[in-house]
This record gives C-alpha cells, structure tokens and sequence, in this order.
C-alpha cells in the first residue's frame, strides 16, 4: 500500500484556513473572500506551524482495514475495484458508443 501522506497535511491546513477564517465570515464577493483568505495568509507566515504526520504506517493501514470491515459488513462487495465488483456481482457493463 502507498499512502501520500504530504497531501493529507495540505488538505489539515486548508481545513485550517476554512474553520478559522472562511466558515467564519461573511463574504459579499469573491474579491472580499480572496482577501480574507490573503490576511489568513499573513497572519499565518507571521508565525508558521509546520504540521507533523505522527501515526505510523502500521496504524493507518489497520485503521483502513477496520474500516473496510465495517463498509463490507454495511453493503457486501462494496469496497471491491469496479471492474471487480461488476464481475462478481453479474452485473452487466454498458457501454455506450458515439455515432
């Protein structure tokens, strides 16, 4: 299993970025969003806070399973590839070709 673990700290800092300042606000247009946003970005360079990644491999990949074990035992089959899924289960793929 490959995990891109920097693209989970990016999306922690937008969730950052979103509770502390968008959900947060009251924009009348996209330029007044654009500058909340541009003085959460100065406040925030003013004193960076690296996020750190601290679970460990092990655990996520568990924590995964667990959670796969869970989704099977909601609705069977669901967590399977799609091809995979549609084969097992006979379902018919439908293909649809452009005249």
């Amino acid at each position: 299993m490959h995990l891109v673990l920097g693209n989970y700290l990016v999306e922690r800092w937008f969730g950052e970025l979103t509770s502390k300042r968008i959900r947060r606000g009251s924009f009348g247009s996209v330029a007044d969003l654009q500058q909340a946003i541009a003085e959460f970005l100065a406040a925030w360079n003013e004193n960076p806070k690296p996020f750190v990644w601290t679970a460990t491999v092990d655990s996520t990949v568990q924590k995964l399973s667990r959670c796969r074990q869970t989704l099977e035992a909601i609705q069977p089959g669901c967590t399977l590839p799609r091809r995979e899924k549609s084969e097992e289960m006979n379902c018919p793929v439908i293909s649809w070709t452009p005249h």
